[in-house]
């Protein structure tokens, strides 16, 4: 069976994640988390606020940036960074429940803003039992 995971890739201005899992879902809640560690290592955030997050979209690829995308919107708005994630998705829509806290710039020591995702080698596809999710995000 699969490992859920997330990664990083290489690309020259900007900085790929990559959501890796046994499912749709669990692959698009490891690219939310290779997000979140963009910015700062998910361990020293403290699960202790509560978003829900709703996106659609006319094809998966979309629906994975868009996902991002809402949360960046809410750190940025908000002031939060998220360290769990749970989604559900039916057909092209997304409902999710993600757990954060307020950004404590001393503890998480940010690393760098997030601006978006970006369509930039925007791809979500099954390899065997394994489903990936990945694009660029602009810092």
């Amino acid at each position: 069976m699969t490992k859920k995971k997330w990664e990083h890739f290489a690309h020259k201005a900007d900085i790929g994640i990559r959501g890796i899992g046994p499912s749709l879902t669990s692959a698009f809640e490891m690219g939310a988390l290779a997000l979140t560690n963009v910015v700062t290592d998910s361990n020293t955030i403290h699960a202790t606020q509560e978003i829900c997050i709703s996106c659609s979209a006319p094809d998966v690829e979309i629906l994975f940036a868009d996902w991002l995308n809402a949360i960046i919107y809410k750190m940025d708005t908000l002031n939060l960074l998220f360290s769990e994630f749970h989604v559900q998705i039916n057909e092209l829509s997304l409902e999710a429940l993600i757990k954060g806290e307020k950004l404590n710039r001393l503890r998480h020591q940010p690393a760098v803003g997030v601006k978006g995702a970006t369509y930039a080698e925007l791809k979500v596809y099954q390899e065997n039992d394994t489903w990936i999710a990945q694009c660029i995000v602009d810092v």
